[in-house]
């Protein structure tokens, strides 16, 4: 295709812009600090040929593509953990970088991700504070339980540990003082945890509702009404899944394994594919190993085969399969079809 093709190789305070021709051949590049006006005044000249913009997709891409989509240029995202380059390179910085992106968009090989709609990313993002919270809230609750283990030879309950409307713990803390302050320091702090992650749970439900094609996620065992949103916005469209396969894979719920000729040569980007969703799903994991009897019976076949670790992932695994099941046929969770 005829035109001109522009790569964005993005860091926290600048970004390269580099722009090649249908050749190849390089015909702009410029460093430019991280301000939405310089690099749309950089584009302009070059915006009536420009078939493209390549921007890598960093922590900080928002503002950027943003940007550049209100101008009307069709950008690309980037996927950096999918995007291979030669490996007998000498050199490379931020121009070559910025040129493959464009030279990748041009062949028409580019890893692209999903540039999730703008007015929803804001409830999406307040969702993974949510998440962040709860796992330092995690933390902090095995740091008091192992406390009071170590100390008293006993291990409390989590529900007892997190309890807001009584106090549970204090009574247990009549030990030395320097120990019984890292007790009621650990307390007071996941009290307060707790109390922003409802808030934030408040206002999420008043800003979002769970849409049509996703009120069946509601009937997986370990799913309640805030996974649920979780695992919608995450998802997005679940048309960008061709198959079960992609969709668990994009999860992080499949191993990650190179084999050649029957031998093991290696593996992959574990970390490849959406972080919070993998989250979300281990979350319901948890919740329907201990709630539901066939998710607990599948957990208890699975581990006397092997560990914990591998038991709760396989169940993982299955619950996201489910998940793309029933979004997609607009179906409600069956337990015979996933554990029969």
């Amino acid at each position: 295709m005829e035109g001109l093709y522009a790569g964005s190789d993005l860091h926290g305070n600048s970004n390269f812009l580099g722009i090649i021709d249908a050749q190849g051949k390089r015909v702009f590049k410029k460093k430019l600090p991280n301000e939405i006006v310089l690099i749309r005044q950089a584009l302009q000249p070059f915006q009536g040929e420009l078939v493209g913009v390549a921007v890598e997709s960093t922590y900080n891409w928002y503002w950027l593509v943003d940007g550049l989509m209100e101008e009307g240029y069709k950008v690309h995202l980037a996927n950096p953990s999918a995007i291979q380059q030669y490996t007998g390179l000498k050199h490379a910085d931020d121009k070559h970088d910025a040129f493959w992106l464009a030279e990748m968009l041009r062949l028409g090989i580019l890893p692209e991700g999903y540039i999730y709609p703008k007015e929803e990313r804001p409830v999406r993002d307040l969702l993974r504070k949510r998440g962040h919270l709860v796992r330092l809230r995690t933390s902090l609750v095995v740091s008091l339980q192992n406390i009071l283990s170590r100390n008293l030879g006993r291990k409390l309950r989590v529900s007892d540990i997190k309890s807001l409307r009584e106090d549970r713990i204090t009574s247990f803390l009549g030990m030395s003082e320097d120990i019984a302050l890292a007790g009621r320091v650990s307390k007071e702090v996941i009290d307060q945890l707790t109390r922003q992650v409802y808030r934030i749970e408040w206002v999420v439900q008043k800003r979002i509702a769970l849409k049509e094609a996703y009120r069946y996620l509601l009937t997986l065992p370990g799913v309640g009404k805030i996974l649920a949103l979780t695992i919608m916005l995450e998802t997005g469209p679940i048309s960008r899944f061709e198959t079960v396969g992609d969709y668990v894979s994009y999860c992080r719920k499949v191993p990650s394994q190179w084999m050649s000729n029957g031998k093991w040569k290696g593996s992959g980007n574990r970390k490849n594919g959406n972080k919070y969703l993998s989250w979300a799903y281990a979350e319901a994991s948890e919740f329907a190993r201990r709630l539901y009897p066939e998710p607990r019976a599948y957990y208890d076949r699975k581990m006397q085969k092997t560990n914990a670790a591998v038991a709760h992932s396989a169940l993982s695994n299955k619950l996201a399969r489910a998940g793309y099941y029933v979004i997609r046929d607009q179906v409600p969770f069956r337990p015979e079809k996933l554990f029969g």
